[in-house]
């Protein structure tokens, strides 16, 4: 079942066009992720879904609800974390929860939101005392306090350290385990890889591609590679010969061997029956980077900040 159903949709901002044609759907209980480079029409995007920006052209549904003609419909069935969420600084941890929970007739139990989101301890702490990733943690339980069935997520664990980050991942992961259904908005291919079943990538304003992670990286080719020095001659010939390999290069002492499907197997058990140590083996394969980069031509690690739509 599809949650989320977007069609055709355009927005522009005087004669620049920021989301052009962009279609998907989102179904019941995935994680959905969207991708792309600063200023793809990410943002902009998701707040079209959210009903926060009126589209030009196309249509937009949440569970059959137009985000704009039926707005309150949408807030009660749609929690959001905005790509900056803040909350008045001296506003209490406990105060900004029921302060959101007054806006609903039957909102979720605050402790158990603190209780999931680590947060329990900090009840009496201002907004402005929290660290990096306790301020996103409270933006996802504001986000949730409604009892949405969909949530969306934009840039969640920007300028977060690895630690808070992968913390994050497995808040996510719980949320969606408890029956949310979530849009994840990210410029981090690692956190796109880790967390989601589909992905969308946009592209100056377009879909250029909507596919699993695993699809995504297929489409470039699922090489690997590894790289060894061996622990006595040997004979490249005996490496090309295998039908799993596609190549074979020397880098002083180093070998390097490029290859697809059981490359890794067929390669270490030649090395095992010639009685060769492969030392220092590291193995290197395709991931979504290497697709971010093909479908955009864009690199993922220039994006250190998030994406500035207008």
């Amino acid at each position: 079942m599809a949650v989320i159903e977007v069609t055709d949709l355009r927005k522009r901002y005087g004669d620049r066009t920021v989301v052009d044609d962009v279609s998907f759907a989102v179904h019941e209980g995935e994680i959905f992720g969207i991708l792309g480079p600063n200023g793809a029409g990410k943002t902009t995007t998701v707040e079209c879904i959210e009903g926060l920006r009126t589209p030009d052209d196309g249509t937009v549904r949440v569970l059959g609800h137009d985000p704009l003609r039926d707005g309150t419909d949408v807030r009660r069935l749609l929690g959001a974390q905005l790509q900056d969420s803040k909350v008045q600084g001296n506003l209490e941890v406990g105060e900004a929860l029921a302060m959101f929970a007054s806006f609903y007739d039957d909102p979720a139990d605050a402790d158990d939101l603190l209780d999931l989101l680590g947060l329990a301890e900090h009840r009496r702490v201002r907004f402005r005392k929290l660290s990096g990733g306790q301020q996103q943690r409270l933006a996802i339980a504001l986000a949730l306090i409604g009892r949405p069935r969909v949530a969306v997520f934009d840039e969640l664990t920007t300028g977060l350290d690895p630690q808070a980050r992968r913390d994050t991942w497995r808040l996510v992961e719980t949320i969606r385990d408890r029956g949310v259904t979530i849009v994840l908005v990210t410029h981090f291919m690692e956190e796109a890889e880790r967390l989601c079943d589909r992905v969308a990538v946009l592209d100056r304003g377009r879909v250029v591609a909507l596919d699993t992670p695993a699809g995504l990286i297929d489409r470039v080719g699922g090489e690997q590679q590894l790289r060894f020095v061996p622990s006595k001659t040997l004979d490249d010939a005996a490496l090309r010969a295998l039908p799993e390999v596609t190549g074979v290069d020397r880098r002083g002492d180093q070998v390097v061997v490029t290859g697809n499907g059981e490359v890794v197997h067929a390669v270490t058990a030649l090395l095992a029956r010639a009685g060769i140590v492969a030392r220092g083996l590291r193995i290197d394969q395709r991931n979504l980077d290497d697709a971010f980069v093909a479908l955009t031509g864009h690199d993922p690690s220039a994006d250190a900040t998030p994406e500035e739509d207008r």
